[in-house]
């Protein structure tokens, strides 16, 4: 392809991308499958790779993430982001509509929007281009956390239409979807790592993330509806956020009724009470309602004290909570063996459902509550896949009531639990004879993020693990359509399907296979990390735990997690059968690549103008080089940009470790 050619389908790529993004994020009407998306992003991101002379940091390839960020520069907001005061009944509410009509007697319009339960954000945009994000911080001032906001699908990295002022800010939040939350909860149990708390904190703590490509990895949402310039266009707020949708940010939408105008306190507490009845029906989470004076000048009027708007007050709804008894504590095992004990209780009505069970996450967490079977518990929901127990009513306990013993033995298969020390965790050993983890296995190999087998789902493994037919991964990959037909429930045409999927995963690049695996700790981004580290399995088995260490961004409990997989005999056999039966265990060669770094470990160092520090790591590995964070006597090559650390220029200079700029390193590839 020559580079004009290049250059056209480029940005072709890029506003077919942007479209589908918009059309699937914020419209919520696809118009292609996820797999086409995919294969399109895939194409761009071969084609940056190609041809970084038309590096483009607004790119939607730049959503997977990739840089690193050691520390977030402090950014002073242009306007201050000021915190809302809150009010919780009728009266206080009705209190505060007085005080401010002292303030302003006249006739005022007030718009009503829902209380997301998320963190505060405010993003610059500039000739309709994102430039900078920042965390609501003091008020005053707050930490530039960009690269990490533009992961998320749901930010316009670039405006649509027209209309949209040369340079202004929008607000928002960030939150997790409750579906989202508990797909990554449910993972991180299954990769054996503590659950997070809530949403809110899990949405929060990811965005100060340092890795943006596992910031890109997190189910991220938001809502946009704040509008702030020094002129502004329209004369209320509510016409503005409308404004906003037009522009391409996703908005609270007013037919939705998200939003909706208000002129009085009858009509505002219509919105309250509705939201207050139906908020747990939303798919995240909202803890009130925020009340705005509509028009901009009465809010300019209006004015702020030193903390809080006084055009704006937020109301809060209550926790709702509920008493129940605690009749047994059960316990799942999951694909890694990881044992969660689950409260299951006397049913009690709790925010619109009726709750029998809930989370109780560890053995610590029961002895921190002094749980005991019989227990009168209180019960929350805090956007958990169940529900969770926050404490005990010691009143209502028996007396002589036996402390709680926690289980010895896997419910399972009764092999005796193990706990590491420092983990929170048990763990069942028994990883070749325990049901639920053998079938657990085999439902993430096959799943879409994975080997994505289309045909199969939970029940068809459960039931070819009880009919004997799979015991393990490979397994899959010598079935033949004569095994499933006397099966129940499997035709001809469906069985077929099965063993056509079968087939068909065996194009999965390797960095999906390696994640398939289901290594402990191994989630897509480690696994994409190891695949094009190592290149091929052989030499990722073969791989010592300092070798491992020193792969960028992966800690010594990842690597001992992958050392010890790949050292048990039944692990090794395993995958030397999905090896005959054809699977992808060699990195694929990308196009446009080299060897003009073959055999060089290359460390990459400071900040750079032509490339993001994701581009100069697949520009790395493409051309044959090993990416790695630390200097050693085994780095070969350093790639610096502006800020180096001194010591570790120090370092590198001690060891006679050749450095070079970016446009050096440019020229190094581009010689080949």
């Amino acid at each position: 392809m020559k580079t004009e050619q290049a250059q056209t389908k480029i940005a072709d790529l890029r506003q077919q991308l942007d479209h589908h993004n918009y059309q699937y994020y914020i419209l919520d009407a696809p118009e292609i499958s996820d797999r086409q998306f995919d294969e399109m992003l895939r194409e761009l991101q071969d084609l940056e790779a190609e041809y970084p002379q038309f590096a483009d940091p607004l790119s939607p390839t730049q959503r997977v993430g990739g840089d690193i960020t050691k520390e977030f520069p402090t950014v002073k907001h242009r306007y201050p982001m000021l915190s809302l005061s809150n009010t919780y009944s009728k009266e206080e509410l009705e209190d505060y509509l007085k005080r401010i009509e002292k303030r302003l007697p006249e006739k005022m319009e007030f718009v009503c929007e829902l209380k997301y339960d998320g963190a505060a954000i405010g993003i610059r945009y500039k000739n309709g281009q994102l430039v900078r994000a920042v965390t609501r911080g003091n008020g005053t001032e707050g930490d530039d956390i960009t690269a990490n906001v533009k992961t998320i699908n749901t930010v316009p990295l670039t405006l649509r239409g027209e209309g949209y002022p040369d340079e202004f800010e929008i607000r928002g939040e960030i939150f997790m979807t409750l579906e989202g939350f508990a797909r990554l909860n449910q993972s991180r149990v299954e990769e054996g790592l503590e659950p997070f708390a809530n949403p809110r904190n899990s949405a929060s703590g990811t965005l100060k993330m340092q890795d943006s490509s596992i910031v890109a990895s997190r189910p991220l949402d938001s809502f946009l509806y704040y509008v702030l310039m020094d002129e502004p266009q329209s004369s209320n707020h509510y016409d503005a956020v409308l404004a906003a949708r037009e522009w391409g940010f996703k908005i609270p939408a007013p037919e939705k009724g998200l939003m909706r105008k208000a002129q009085n306190i009858d009509e505002i507490f219509e919105f309250i009470n509705h939201w207050d009845a139906h908020r747990h029906e939303l798919p995240f989470e909202i803890d009130g309602v925020v009340i705005k004076v509509n028009n901009y000048q009465q809010q300019e009027r209006l004015g702020a004290t030193a903390k809080a708007p006084r055009w704006a007050i937020a109301y809060k709804y209550k926790a709702e909570a509920a008493e129940t008894i605690l009749e047994k504590v059960s316990y799942q095992v999951g694909r890694t063996g990881a044992i969660t004990p689950v409260a299951n209780l006397k049913p009690v009505s709790l925010a619109g459902t009726t709750v029998k069970r809930a989370s109780l996450h560890n053995s610590d967490q029961i002895e921190k509550l002094d749980l005991r079977e019989g227990d009168a518990v209180y019960v929350e929901k805090g956007g958990e896949i169940i529900p969770k127990v926050t404490g005990v009513n010691f009143e209502k306990r028996a007396p002589h009531a036996p402390p709680f013993q926690y289980i010895q033995n896997c419910p399972e298969c009764d092999t005796p639990l193990k706990r590491a020390e420092g983990e929170a965790l048990h763990y069942c050993p028994n990883a070749s004879g325990c049901p639920p983890q053998i079938t657990g296995r085999i439902e993430h190999f096959i799943s879409r993020k994975a080997m994505d087998i289309e045909g199969m789902g939970p029940e068809t493994v459960e039931l070819f693990v009880k009919e004997g037919l799979i015991q393990n991964q490979a397994d899959l990959y010598f079935l033949k359509k004569e095994d499933l037909l006397p099966l129940e429930r499997l035709a001809e045409k469906s069985a077929q399907n099965i063993i056509d999927g079968i087939a068909a995963s065996k194009s999965i690049p390797f960095e999906r296979v390696l994640f398939a695996l289901g290594i402990r700790y191994v989630g897509e981004t480690v696994a994409k990390k190891l695949a094009r580290h190592f290149e091929n399995i052989e030499a990722l088995q073969q791989a010592s735990i300092e070798e491992l260490s020193n792969v960028s961004e992966i800690g010594e409990r990842i690597a001992e997690s992958v050392y010890n997989y790949f050292k048990v005999p039944k692990n090794q056999a395993m995958v030397a059968q999905l090896q005959a039966a054809g699977l992808q265990f060699t990195a694929e060669k990308q196009e446009g690549g080299s060897d003009a770094l073959a055999g060089l470990t290359v460390v990459i160092s400071g900040k750079f103008e032509q490339f993001s520090r994701a581009e100069l790591k697949e520009l790395i590995e493409k051309h044959g080089g090993k990416n790695t964070g630390s200097v050693s006597k085994n780095t070969g090559l350093i790639v610096a940009g502006e800020g180096m650390g001194p010591s570790k220029r120090q370092k590198a200079e001690d060891l006679g470790v050749q450095i070079i700029n970016e446009q050096e390193f440019a020229q190094m590839i581009a010689s080949e």
